[in-house]
């Protein structure tokens, strides 16, 4: 078996496991994908409602997509924080690399914490097939919005937890930590 939908590809490999015994197994290769958690100097971070067909449900998320065909992870960020939120941002740091289902797919995250954000030159540039709404809500709610259930995509809620040590361990401006710390 093996399909293709978009960007995706369903393939079907024979596999020898160590104890010699065969089985097919069925992987998704897909494009990897960047994630944001966007920094105001006050603490604030955007987090972006999209549908996502595969539950039926709106999902509040971190800035997030797939790499758009050769483009490095750095690149596909900044496309999607300025594409989802309107935001640029001055620096970057690049804080996780996570593996997304990996008994299924190939598919890798990479993570970034965007800091110095402003207007993007040209606003807010939503893809057309995008359902997207934005908020900007202090960093202390949407780490607990993920830790009470209410945020349950994985990356989101790796990203926000990421971003707590850092900022517990110092590797964050003083002041942002200090606002998002209390």
């Amino acid at each position: 078996m093996r399909g293709r939908a978009q960007q995706f590809v369903l393939r079907e490999d024979e596999i020898k496991f160590p104890d010699g015994a065969e089985a097919m197994y069925a992987v998704v290769e897909s494009p990897d994908s960047a994630f944001v958690v966007p920094y105001f100097g006050n603490g604030d971070t955007m987090l972006v409602r999209q549908w996502r067909h595969a539950w039926d449900i709106s999902s509040w998320e971190v800035p997030a997509g797939t790499f758009d065909g050769d483009e490095d992870a750095l690149t596909c960020a900044r496309r999607e924080l300025a594409e989802e939120t309107g935001l640029v941002a001055a620096e970057w740091r690049e804080v996780l690399w996570a593996q997304l289902s990996n008994s299924i797919t190939d598919e890798r995250a990479v993570g970034f914490v965007a800091l110095g954000l402003s207007e993007a030159p040209h606003g807010h540039e939503k893809d057309e097939t995008e359902d997207l709404a934005i908020v900007r809500v202090p960093f202390r709610e949407a780490l607990e919005a993920a830790l009470a259930g209410h945020l349950q995509d994985v990356l989101t809620v790796a990203m926000l937890l990421r971003a707590y040590h850092m900022a517990r361990e110092g590797s964050l401006p003083d002041a942002l930590v200090r606002v998002m710390l209390g």
